[in-house]
């Protein structure tokens, strides 16, 4: 069993920066594909971005292109999502997942979540 923790979240003013990390238990880490997601209030959750098990292979919503980047220390078994320039839309409960396919496109596993409000 894997357990994701993540943390992070706030409110920041728009234009603003913020760094989610999301730790795993679990011996086998570095061989998952993890990803965040998100979910905006009275909204369906959302693909945000996706890291594969090495960290060499990432992928990004269109709206976040350029302004998050994913990234994984396996040593640490922690991956984090780095927001730049964020807008109010971009509030919503931010959750980490991972699953046992190496480059993320099946999640098995999902953490709880941590709100990011965006202040405008």
């Amino acid at each position: 069993q894997v357990q994701l923790v993540e943390s992070g979240g706030g409110l920041v003013q728009a234009g603003g920066s913020l760094r989610l990390s999301c730790a795993a238990s679990g011996r086998i880490f570095s061989s998952y594909g993890m990803g965040w997601f998100r979910q905006a209030p009275g909204k369906e959750r959302e693909f945000v971005a996706r890291i594969n098990w090495n960290g060499d292979t990432t992928y990004y919503r269109d709206s976040v292109k350029g302004r998050f980047t994913i990234s994984r220390d396996n040593t640490k078994r922690t991956v984090y999502l780095q927001m730049n320039s964020l807008k109010p839309e971009d509030t919503a409960v931010y959750y980490c997942a991972g699953g046992r396919d190496r480059y993320g496109y099946v999640m098995d596993y999902w953490g709880k979540g941590t709100l990011v409000t965006v202040s405008s």
